[in-house]
């Protein structure tokens, strides 16, 4: 059985500078398959200082159209069509994501990139439009997404099952909403946004932002049965203190493990 491995190429949340904007990779064998890419080019120093190719990545899933997760998507296309121009990358990139914000990533590129590569569009760059339940095959798992119903803009999550028969779900970057509650439940795994601790909401106001706190995604946690808690897109105040200081924020309201990563941690999920 080849364990999948969790690969955190960023933990904060827009306005961060000392940590990349959240996304990540789900890594199975040398496949990878990522979720968002963060707001810029820096993404290619995260992925450098992962060990992580561009050949490796085949499939590439955008939650949303906030620029803290797409506008890196703009860049790893980039780098791929030239690869794919010069001979350098092999098969085709599948990109996942809602009708709408399909549209707003091929208008970028068509107004940011040369012709050469936005011609690989519908050929060796396909789009895979998204709505909620739909399920497609990535790195030989069955991946559901689902709407996350956001009260700011259109976003999508998605659930799937691990090599051991677990269940992983990610919520995206706003709290849980009662309508998912078919695609969360049964999760060993969930991965959760949580902009700061409950003792300083007063400070960050995550609620004005439509974010949680470390309390209520555990609280969550605890009421769906989960059992490994993935706590990220936060903010930057408390970096070298942030994992022991939500853990023991957390701990008050989830029985389970709570991860804190920073990023470029590595969370082994099959065990």
């Amino acid at each position: 059985m080849k364990k999948e491995k969790l690969i955190v190429l960023g933990t904060g949340n827009a306005m961060v500078s000392d940590c990349y904007n959240t996304c990540f990779v789900i890594k199975r064998g040398r496949e990878c398959f990522m979720v968002d890419a963060g707001g810029g080019n820096g993404i290619f120093h995260q992925m450098k200082a992962a060990n992580i190719a561009p050949e490796q990545v085949h499939h590439l899933f955008v939650t949303h159209g906030h620029t803290d997760h797409v506008l890196g998507v703009i860049w790893i296309i980039r780098q791929i069509a030239a690869m794919m121009l010069a001979g350098k990358y092999e098969d085709k990139l599948h990109l996942y994501c809602h009708d709408a914000l399909a549209d707003t990533i091929r208008t970028i590129c068509t107004l940011t990139l040369q012709k050469k590569l936005t011609d690989l569009f519908d050929d060796r760059i396909v789009f895979h439009v998204v709505v909620d339940g739909q399920q497609e095959m990535i790195l030989g798992r069955s991946i559901t997404f689902f709407d996350i119903h956001s009260t700011k803009l259109k976003q999508f999550g998605f659930t799937t099952e691990l090599a051991d028969g677990a269940k992983l779900t990610c919520l995206g970057d706003e709290p849980y909403n009662p309508l998912c509650e078919a695609y969360v439940k049964g999760s060993k795994w969930l991965l959760c946004e949580a902009f700061c601790l409950y003792g300083e909401r007063d400070i960050f106001k995550p609620y004005d932002k439509h974010h949680s706190t470390v309390r209520e995604a555990c609280e969550l946690a605890e009421a769906m049965g989960i059992q490994r808690l993935v706590l990220w897109h936060t903010e930057e105040k408390n970096l070298k203190r942030r994992k022991k200081l939500y853990k023991a924020e957390g701990k008050a309201y989830f029985s389970g493990k709570i991860y804190v990563p920073d990023d470029l941690d590595r969370i082994t999920l099959s065990r």
